[in-house]
C-alpha cells in the first residue's frame, strides 16, 4: 500500500490524468471496435504507461517500451506490416535495451531515478541523420523484398522510428518530438489497414495518444534540461 502511495505521489496530478484518459480512452475503443485482440489493448496499455515514465525521465520508460515493442511486433505481424515487424523486434527493442542501460548510467545524480538530459554536438547530430538516412534507403529494398504492405509509410515509419531511439539512447530533450513525428506516420499507415479491417481503428486510437503522450514528454523534457542545467 505504501508503494502504490509513494507512486502516485511521485507523478503530478496532471500526469495521472492524463495516463488515466490514456488508458480510458484506449479502453473504449477497443470496446467498440475490437473486442477480440487483447494483445492490441495490452500492447497500447503497457505503451501509454510507458510513455508517461519516459516523460519523468524514469529508466521505467526504456523497459515498458521493450515490452511493448515485442507485443507491436507480433500484431504488425498479424497484418503483413513486415517493415513494423522488423523494426520494433529487431531494432526498436533492442536500442530501448540500449536506452535502458544508458539511462540507468546516466543519473541526474546519486540515488535519482531521473535520467541526466544530454545536448548533442554537431557532428553527433549529423552522423544521426547520415545514418538514419542510409537505414531508410537499406530498409526499402529489404521491405520491397517482402512484399510489405504499404511500402512507402512503412520505410517512413523505420526511418522516423530509428530516429527517434537513436536520440532516445542518448538523452536528447528532442527524442519525444521525433516519436511524434514516428506517431503521425504509424497514425495513416494504421489507418490504411483499418479500411480493410475496422477493428484496427483501436490501433489508430493507440497511437493518437501516443502523440498526445509524446508532445507532453517533449514538454516535460525541456522544463527538465532547463531545471537540470540551473
Amino acid at each position: 500500500m505504501k508503494k502504490l502511495k509513494d507512486l502516485l505521489n511521485y507523478f503530478s496530478k496532471k500526469e495521472l490524468i492524463l495516463w488515466f484518459c490514456s488508458v480510458l480512452f484506449i479502453t473504449v475503443f477497443f470496446c467498440i471496435f475490437d473486442r477480440e485482440s487483447y494483445l492490441t489493448l495490452a500492447a497500447s496499455i503497457v505503451g501509454a504507461t510507458a510513455l508517461i515514465f519516459n516523460a519523468k525521465g524514469n529508466p521505467m520508460g526504456p523497459f515498458l517500451l521493450i515490452i511493448f515493442c515485442i507485443l507491436y511486433g507480433i500484431i504488425s505481424f498479424g497484418f503483413a506490416y513486415y517493415g513494423e515487424m522488423i523494426t520494433f523486434l529487431g531494432m526498436s527493442a533492442p536500442m530501448s535495451l540500449f536506452s535502458l542501460i544508458s539511462w540507468l548510467k546516466n543519473p541526474y545524480s546519486k540515488g535519482k531515478v531521473e535520467v541526466r538530459v544530454n545536448r548533442l554536438k554537431n557532428k553527433e547530430i549529423i552522423f544521426i541523420f547520415v545514418l538514419t538516412l542510409f537505414m531508410t534507403v537499406a530498409f526499402y529494398f529489404i521491405l520491397k523484398a517482402f512484399n510489405t504492405a504499404n511500402l512507402i509509410m512503412s520505410t517512413l515509419s523505420v526511418s522516423t522510428s530509428f530516429f527517434a531511439v537513436c536520440l532516445t539512447f542518448r538523452r536528447s530533450v528532442f527524442f519525444p518530438l521525433a516519436y511524434a513525428v514516428n506517431d503521425v506516420v504509424l497514425i495513416i499507415m494504421w489507418i490504411m489497414a483499418a479500411i480493410t479491417d475496422i477493428s484496427y481503428v483501436s490501433v489508430i486510437v493507440c497511437f493518437i495518444v501516443f502523440l498526445i503522450n509524446d508532445m507532453n514528454g517533449f514538454f516535460s523534457w525541456l522544463r527538465m534540461q532547463k531545471r537540470q542545467e540551473n
